[in-house]
């Protein structure tokens, strides 16, 4: 008799528990974009500032992520998955009550490391709860990621009503009541997993990932990503023969160079090198830096760009971020039905051209541009991204063996999140100057804007031409190799936001 899964309300519950960090961690990122003005009126902060503000996040988020899986399955996922929840929301009081700058970017890459504490364990859980069943695990994961999906499009909104009625210490705050609720489900709702710590030694053996994180790759990683932002977003104030950033340089070379030996050599690195051999694991990765690079990056400047450069509110932001976002909704559900019918390539290669078309528009915006001219391309971009990204990291899934899968998913998170801080780094630096307030500043940022649409339409077109080196049929492509079947059984076209 064939099992047909169930969606119990036990089930729905630990979903709608798991689906609270998701949405913190997204919601997060909207709303400081929409704060940046009148976080650098309040704290004096300038454009160097305001970036490192933003990445102190995200990249803690993507150093850290894949060594708290690892963790999560040592450990139990539900207490990493509680323990992100509870620091996130101390960081979260702790960007509230912040008095300078250096506090506030101190505080964010704690938040980062409650978001990298709670994403992969929260898929954990999941996939515990579904009881590794396939059909289930895709419903169940369907509705965490359009979670994400509705905290992403409602975080602008959302942060102009709050920033106009309390000011911007609010976006932060509203973290507490909502990870507050997040750990009292958890620890009411979702059962406590079995660790790793339990396993027994031979299991270890079998699964040496198990035995603990890698701490030189992961100190490694952190340098060299760290190094790398952090001279990209001095590079403006300071200048390429400043000896901060000309060393800072360096030393993301030469971590970045030992990172590679290093996890060459690991018996059990947090990045397995081996995937990249897979010519469509590696391609699609690439996709991935360059459409978060250039996604955030603009989200950025855009940011600058409407409430310095055209003036207006944050509440008036907020509203025009709107199609921006919400066009991902849209073009979710059609990459699902694409990606079905005619494979990863198409949906990647159409999504790749219907993005860099859109930041081609978005580059002739100016200060004087009426505000619906800014429509078109705000829907083009994220209807482009949505179409490609399901299809991307479905080609990631469905091209490596089953049991890799999880961490095939990880690398490819981490490395979409890296791309994000480098062109949160690269395009602030673009649109950075002394007084942005000012006509100067003004005109700057909208050069800045410029500069960084026309950089994200060439990259998009590189990301066309990474495309097309993508298997269409990934799942064939692992099976003419060797493995398993059920390597692309369990793939299915994931939102934009997982």
């Amino acid at each position: 008799m064939t099992h047909t899964p169930r969606f119990t309300p036990t089930l729905a519950r630990i979903v709608a528990t798991v689906s609270i960090g998701f949405v913190v961690t997204q919601l997060d990122v909207t709303i400081v974009n929409i704060a940046l003005a009148q976080i650098g009126s309040d704290l004096h902060a300038n454009v160097t500032g305001l970036q490192w503000i933003v990445d102190a996040y995200t990249l803690a988020f993507a150093v850290l992520m894949l060594s708290a899986g690892v963790l999560g399955d040592r450990f139990g996922a539900r207490r990493l998955f509680a323990f992100g929840l509870g620091l996130f929301a101390a960081a979260s009081l702790a960007c509230g009550f912040a008095f300078d700058a250096s506090t506030l970017v101190a505080a964010r890459a704690v938040q980062g490391i409650g978001a990298a504490a709670m994403l992969p364990n929260s898929l954990a859980l999941l996939n515990q709860a579904c009881g590794h069943d396939p059909k289930l695990r895709a419903r169940a994961v369907g509705l965490w990621t359009a979670a994400g999906a509705v905290a992403i499009a409602a975080g602008p909104v959302i942060g102009g009503l709050l920033i106009a009625a309390f000011g911007w210490r609010a976006i932060f705050l509203v973290n507490l009541p909502i990870c507050a609720l997040g750990l009292f489900a958890t620890f009411a709702w979702v059962p406590a997993s079995r660790s790793a710590s339990l396993l027994s030694r031979d299991a270890a053996h079998d699964h040496p990932a198990l035995r603990g994180i890698d701490p030189s790759g992961q100190i490694l990683a952190i340098v060299a990503l760290t190094a790398f932002t952090g001279a990209v977003i001095e590079w403006r104030p300071l200048g390429f023969m400043h000896p901060l950033v000309g060393g800072s340089f360096v030393l993301a070379l030469i971590a970045a160079c030992a990172f590679i030996v290093s996890e060459r050599r690991a018996h059990a690195p947090m990045l397995p090198l081996a995937l990249f051999g897979n010519r469509t694991f590696s391609a699609a990765v690439l996709f991935g830096i360059c459409v978060n690079l250039t996604y955030y990056g603009v989200v950025f400047v855009l940011s600058l760009y409407l409430q310095h450069a055209r003036g207006e509110t944050a509440l008036q932001a907020g509203l025009a971020f709107l199609p921006l976002t919400g066009g991902f909704l849209i073009s979710n559900i059609a990459s699902g039905w694409v990606v079905g019918r005619l494979g990863v390539r198409v949906p990647m290669i159409a999504g790749a051209i219907t993005a860099a078309l859109g930041y081609g528009l978005l580059h002739f915006a100016d200060a004087a541009s009426p505000l619906w001219t800014l429509l078109v391309p705000f829907l083009l971009i994220p209807s482009g991204m949505g179409l490609a990204v399901p299809a991307m990291t479905t080609a990631v899934l469905a091209s490596v063996d089953a049991k890799r899968a999880g961490t095939a998913s990880a690398v490819l998170n981490t490395a979409r999140q890296a791309g994000g801080a480098v062109g949160v780094a690269l395009f602030g630096a673009l649109a950075s100057a002394a007084a942005a307030t000012s006509t100067t500043g003004a005109a700057h940022i909208v050069s800045g804007l410029k500069t960084s649409t026309l950089i994200s339409a060439c990259l998009l077109l590189i990301a066309l031409v990474l495309a097309c080196l993508v298997h269409p049929q990934p799942h064939a492509h692992a099976h003419a190799h060797g493995r398993p079947r059920n390597a692309a059984a369990g793939a299915r076209p994931v939102s934009v936001n997982e």
